[in-house]
C-alpha cells in the first residue's frame, strides 16, 4: 500500500476521468477496506458514495480532452476518510462548476450526486484543489 503513517495508512490511486475506469477506485476501496473489516452495508454506502463523487468529476471536470481523477484513501482506526480530486474547472461548494452548470443545471445533471454522499458518509468537505481544480472528501465513522 502507499504511504504509512502511524495513525493509519494512506493509498493514492490516478485513473483516467473516464467512467469505465470509476471500477478501479471500486476495486481499491474493497482491498483497503479489507484491512479493516467493513460490514456489507458500509462497505457498499462507501462504494456508492466514491462512484457519485468520481461520476461528478468524469461528468463535469474536463472537456473533450478528458484529465484524471486522484482518489486517495486514508484509513485510521475509527474512520475511512477518501479524497476524490480533479484539476478541472473547479467546483462551487454552494452550487454547480465555475463556469458551468447552474444550480438548476447541476440538480438536472446528477448533483443529486453530493446530496447521496453527504446522506451515506459522516462529513463531505467540498473545496478548491490547491493548483487548481476540485476536491470532493467524505469520511465514514467506523465502529
Amino acid at each position: 500500500m502507499g504511504a504509512m503513517s502511524e495513525e493509519g495508512r494512506s493509498v493514492r490511486l490516478t485513473i483516467p476521468a473516464r467512467a469505465e475506469y470509476i471500477t478501479l477506485g471500486r476495486l481499491a476501496l474493497t482491498a483497503i477496506a479489507g484491512v479493516r473489516p467493513l460490514s456489507d452495508e458500509t462497505l457498499h454506502d462507501l462504494k456508492l458514495a466514491l462512484t457519485e463523487a468520481c461520476t461528478n468529476s468524469v461528468k463535469h471536470a474536463y472537456g473533450e480532452d478528458g484529465g484524471s481523477i486522484d482518489i486517495v484513501y486514508e484509513l485510521l482506526s475509527d474512520r475511512l476518510a477518501v479524497e476524490v480530486g480533479d484539476a478541472g474547472a473547479g467546483f462551487e461548494p454552494n452550487g454547480g462548476r465555475r463556469g458551468g452548470a447552474g444550480e438548476d443545471e447541476l440538480l438536472e445533471e446528477g448533483g443529486l450526486g453530493i446530496e447521496i454522499i453527504r446522506a451515506l458518509t459522516d462529513e463531505v468537505e467540498i473545496a478548491e484543489r490547491e493548483g487548481g481544480g476540485s476536491r470532493l472528501r467524505f469520511v465514514k465513522l467506523l465502529d
